[in-house]
């Protein structure tokens, strides 16, 4: 510990929790676990942003061998976009995810790229891989399941953000 608080050092982070390549659904779901530990402390250390840097990649790279990517061809800021339209939500419901409007106007703009800290918010919020939030090569389709339904959106679909 650092001395007069409670975070933890890098080097004590790795030793509670040892980072390592994630190959099956329970080294996914206990990297998960440590993920949202990080995140429901709120303010990180220096120390404690790298290593849930480091946690997201490995998650970010499990996920991408794992996803079936043909499903879901909208990618970063256009997914963003997309799923705000099939949630019904605005702009304004991801000010907590981004701090403040105007980084996430710059974000949907493709003025901003996203952090890592912004994929795992995302993520959560959305209840979707990580992965998901890179930006793509090229994406034409989002494919969104939601129990027995199934919404195919066009990038042509969904609106610029203001």
């Amino acid at each position: 510990m650092i001395p007069g608080s409670d975070e933890m050092s890098y080097q004590e982070l790795m030793l509670r929790f040892l980072p390592r390549p994630i190959e099956t659904e329970a080294d996914f779901e206990a990297a998960q676990r440590e993920i949202d530990r990080l995140l429901d402390k709120g303010d990180l250390s220096p120390g404690e942003a790298d290593y849930l840097h480091l946690l997201g990649t490995l998650v970010m790279d499990y996920e991408a061998r794992t996803e079936e990517a043909a499903d879901y061809d909208l990618r970063g800021a256009a997914l963003i976009k997309g799923l705000l339209l099939l949630h019904g939500l605005k702009q304004k419901d991801l000010t907590p995810i981004f701090k403040t409007k105007s980084i996430v106007s710059a974000v949907l703009n493709g003025k901003r790229p996203l952090t890592a800290n912004h994929i795992n918010h995302l993520a959560a919020f959305f209840n979707l891989p990580h992965g998901l939030f890179f930006e793509p090569d090229s994406s034409s389709l989002f494919y969104a399941t939601g129990g027995s339904a199934r919404v195919m959106l066009r990038e042509t679909d969904i609106p610029d953000a203001e």
